[in-house]
């Protein structure tokens, strides 16, 4: 997995910390709004998550940590089971006469 430039994303933080707080000074001013949200998006982008705040969290532990550990600390997200791992073994083997 390619990871992003430590120096960027901590630039992107900083960056959208410092919308975060122009947001709650002003929440009905557009422009700030529009900035905030570019800015979460674009930080969503770099680390691989789908929430601003998910991406957030994820960058200030990237930040933290070294490469190795953020990967491996990705590695123990749980993880839902295979499908094969569902199917039942005589569901897996059933037959269907119309075949024959």
């Amino acid at each position: 997995m390619l990871l992003p430039a430590k120096a960027e994303v901590a630039r992107l933080l900083r960056r959208y910390r410092a919308w975060e707080r122009a947001m709650l000074a002003a929440p009905a001013d557009l422009t700030v709004r529009a900035g905030f949200e570019d800015t979460g998006y674009t930080l969503c982008v770099l680390m691989g998550r789908r929430c601003a705040r998910e991406a957030a969290d994820a960058a200030e532990r990237y930040l933290r940590s070294t490469a190795a550990a953020y990967l491996g600390d990705q590695d123990e997200r749980p993880r839902t089971p295979g499908v094969s791992a569902r199917r039942s073994p005589s569901r897996a083997r059933r037959r269907f006469p119309a075949g024959r």
